[in-house]
């Protein structure tokens, strides 16, 4: 079976990336071969088209899909052929219409969570959980700050924090995006180099500071994400869309009221099958919740690939991006 699929040879910017066909082997004994209904575009997708996270060479993209079982290898006997399932681990290559994939990092879909929601949201989804239950636990009336609020992960946290009581101050980069923050739940909306944005927030926060800062830019905001907190508050940095953070002195955290930094990445709090179901679980609870808005912004088709690059890297989308097979 032949099928389609996105790789790169050299590192660099959208043009890179090539559609290119290639043959399917069987599903080995612990493999399914998956039909994909949907891939979600993030922007962890471009740090691996960069070499900012270097890999080896030539590789396929994408870390995060849906689709239904076509086969199943010999040595899986609890997923099923026909079944609808996502996934957001595992080696990349989901930029594809068909692979073979471990049946370890499948999740099965419950009713009312179709192909292209689940791929819109559950590599979000599931780094919206660990930023906000186990990165920096939210409280009811904590303050925290968000970056991108109205982006793919922000859009979905933003929502998550106020569920659990919060008061979200989120950051956008447009007033199109200030008012879709707003829409999704946001307190308060700060437009990205309008302010001085510490100084917004103690004046938000009775000059307190925030609880927790959820950091997706990086370099650029670091040190004003720490100006950012409360004493002992805490600074999850979890993306690097200026680039990576430069390193600082411990004793920055100290002058500022002896405060935390945390790096995580999603790939430690879902290390075991049972934890991986744990954390979809909590997903797929929160999805059920009332009011709880999945916006797809925007769809190219697979072929349209370097667009879509092109567009989430120049801060033109909003919301989830998905790519479209066939």
């Amino acid at each position: 079976m032949t099928t389609r699929l996105v790789r790169i040879h050299a590192y660099g910017g959208p043009e890179v990336l090539r559609l290119e066909t290639s043959e399917l082997p069987p599903p080995g004994p612990s493999e399914v071969r998956l039909r994909h209904t949907a891939i979600g575009l993030n922007f962890i997708d471009t740090y691996h088209r960069t070499g900012l996270y270097p890999l080896p060479l030539p590789t396929g993209l994408g870390r995060e899909a849906a689709g239904v079982i076509e086969d199943v290898g010999e040595a899986v006997t609890d997923l099923t052929t026909g079944q609808a399932v996502v996934y957001a681990g595992g080696p990349l290559g989901a930029y594809a219409e068909r692979r073979n994939v471990d049946a370890s990092v499948l999740v099965p879909l419950p009713a009312g969570v179709d192909g292209e929601r689940a791929a819109a949201v559950f590599l979000k989804g599931l780094t919206s959980w660990y930023l906000l239950r186990r990165s920096y636990p939210v409280k009811p009336r904590d303050a925290v700050l968000l970056y991108a609020a109205a982006g793919g992960v922000g859009s979905l946290a933003c929502q998550w924090a106020k569920k659990l009581g919060a008061t979200v101050i989120g950051i956008v980069g447009s007033e199109d995006k200030a008012a879709l923050a707003r829409d999704l739940g946001a307190d308060h909306v700060i437009l990205a180099g309008s302010e001085d944005i510490p100084a917004e927030v103690r004046r938000l926060t009775g000059g307190e500071g925030v609880a927790a800062v959820y950091d997706s830019v990086g370099r650029d905001t670091f040190m004003t994400s720490l100006d950012c907190l409360r004493p002992h508050g805490v600074l999850v940095t979890f993306g690097n869309a200026s680039g990576a953070v430069e390193p600082f002195a411990p004793a920055e955290l100290a002058k500022r009221g002896s405060l935390y930094v945390t790096r995580p990445t999603l790939d430690h709090f879902v290390a075991t099958r049972e934890a991986l179901l744990e954390a979809s679980a909590a997903l797929f609870d929160f999805l059920s919740m009332p009011d709880v808005t999945v916006r797809i912004g925007q769809r190219y088709p697979l072929a349209e690939v370097r667009a879509a690059h092109g567009d989430l890297e120049a801060r033109r989308t909003t919301g989830s991006t998905l790519l479209v097979p066939g």
